[in-house]
C-alpha cells in the first residue's frame, strides 16, 4: 500500500449541512456526515487524505480558503448557492492557488433551465472542471481528477 501524500480540502458551503432534510429528489437522502464518510473512503482508496469543512458563513468560507495554502494540496469545492454569485469566494479560491474541482450534487445546468442563475458559476475558468448531477459519485470523480492533476 502506498503512502498518503496528497491532501484534499473538501469544502461544503451554504445549506449543505441540511442534506438529508433538503429535497431528497434533488439532493438525495444522505446527510452531510454520511456523504463525508463516503468521500473519506473514496479518498483513501485513491491514496488521498481528505479534510472536511462546512459553513453557512461566507466570510468563514473565505478565511478557510486563505489557510488552504498551508493545509492542502488541492481543493474539492461545493459552495452551494455561493457558486453562482460569490465573487469573494472565487477570489479566495484564486488566492489559495491550489488545483480545484467544483462539485454539485444536483445537475445545476439542467436546473438552470427553470432557474437561470443556477447555470452561472463564478468558478468558471478557475477550476479544473465542474462536475454536477452525479450525486456522491461526482465527488469520487472530482477526487480522481485531482489525483491526476497532483500526479499522485
Amino acid at each position: 500500500m502506498s503512502t498518503v501524500t496528497n491532501r484534499v480540502a473538501v469544502m461544503h458551503g451554504v445549506n449543505l449541512d441540511t442534506l438529508g432534510r433538503r429535497d431528497p429528489a434533488i439532493y438525495g437522502s444522505e446527510t452531510l456526515n454520511q456523504l463525508e464518510a463516503r468521500v473519506h473512503d473514496f479518498a483513501r482508496e485513491l491514496d488521498l487524505e481528505a479534510s472536511f469543512f462546512q459553513t453557512n458563513h461566507e466570510g468563514e468560507f473565505c478565511e478557510y480558503l486563505h489557510r488552504v495554502r498551508e493545509t492542502a494540496d488541492a481543493v474539492l469545492i461545493n459552495a452551494g448557492a455561493w457558486s453562482h454569485y460569490s465573487w469573494a469566494i472565487r477570489d479566495a479560491l484564486e488566492v489559495a492557488a491550489k488545483p480545484a474541482v467544483e462539485v454539485h450534487i444536483s445537475d445545476v445546468d439542467r436546473r438552470g433551465e427553470a432557474e437561470p442563475w443556477r447555470s452561472i458559476s463564478v468558478f468558471d475558468g478557475l477550476v479544473l472542471t465542474k462536475i454536477s448531477g452525479k450525486g456522491v459519485d461526482g465527488y469520487r470523480e472530482a477526487l480522481e481528477v485531482l489525483k491526476g492533476e497532483l500526479g499522485a
